[in-house]
């Protein structure tokens, strides 16, 4: 993973929104395992103890799980998987609407010029495969 991370947050709190951003995106599928903390540490090089504060972070939300001696896996839980997107999604909206409200746009026309990009990008993907 090549990851660059910003100095404004802490690192680990960008290690668990590079998981959700991956669960979201269905790069994580419920119940795969995970790097080893050192292993995570080395690939995204950072301190293992950053990793393990991320680990125990996300156990404690319920995004990953160890069993035993086991190796850690992405939750298998419908409701913290749809939270996760959900909390991406509103996330996004919300800085969206922080950036188009100082340009003093009406609703109505804000929301016809997102639906055509999003249907012009649609179309171009399909276009794509």
């Amino acid at each position: 993973m090549n990851v660059k991370f910003n100095t404004r947050d802490p690192v680990y709190v960008q290690v668990i929104r590079l998981f959700k951003e991956k669960i979201a995106m269905g790069y994580f599928e419920p119940g795969q395992e995970i790097p080893s903390r050192r292993e995570l540490a080395n690939q995204l090089k950072i301190n293992p103890n950053t990793v393990q504060r991320a680990y125990k972070e996300m156990g404690e939300q319920g995004l990953i799980f160890t069993e035993g001696n086991m190796p850690s896996r992405i939750t298998k839980d419908e409701v913290v998987l749809n939270r996760v997107r959900e909390e991406l999604i509103v996330e996004a909206v919300d800085n969206f609407i922080d950036s188009i409200k100082t340009i003093n746009v009406p609703l109505s026309e804000v929301l016809e010029l997102v639906k055509k990009k999003y249907d012009t990008e649609n179309e171009e993907e399909e276009g794509s495969e």
